[in-house]
């Protein structure tokens, strides 16, 4: 038996978020729900394989269960997406607003990458290094 992980985000403005990934960081939409107040009941965002799942953050039905980073005091997580080209992705991420909060690096264990944190304080990892493709010896 197989399993996928798909990251699952809370946004207090899922739209700009939306707009924001996928402008800053080369996600594309592949399903965007409205809800009944102009938020986001569920939304799927895809980069090359991978795919991460979010919505508008209410207080209710799972949400309950979650704080976004300025209600935690700051990120508690952090999702990492393997990208082709670290540099020019930085570079991209950088001129859309992106707080960089580590420079590119070239990594000791493989692979090189950065590390942002998105206009709602949510941190991301970008790098080259695929765990999947590593000799793990």
């Amino acid at each position: 038996m197989s399993s996928t992980a798909i990251p699952n985000l809370r946004y207090a403005d899922a739209n700009a978020a939306i707009e924001f990934l996928c402008t800053a960081f080369d996600f594309e939409r592949r399903m965007v729900v409205a809800d009944q107040n102009g938020g986001v009941a569920h939304a799927q965002l895809e980069t090359g394989t991978g795919m991460i799942m979010l919505s508008t953050h209410r207080q209710d039905q799972f949400g309950r269960l979650m704080r976004l980073p300025a209600e935690a005091g700051g990120c508690t997580q952090c999702v990492y997406v393997i990208v082709p080209d670290v540099d020019t992705h930085y570079e991209n991420a950088r001129k859309h607003g992106a707080d960089i909060v580590e420079e590119p690096v070239d990594e000791d264990y493989g692979g090189r990458g950065y590390t942002c944190k998105d206009p709602e304080g949510h941190v991301w990892a970008f790098g080259s290094y695929d765990p999947w493709a590593a000799d793990p010896d």
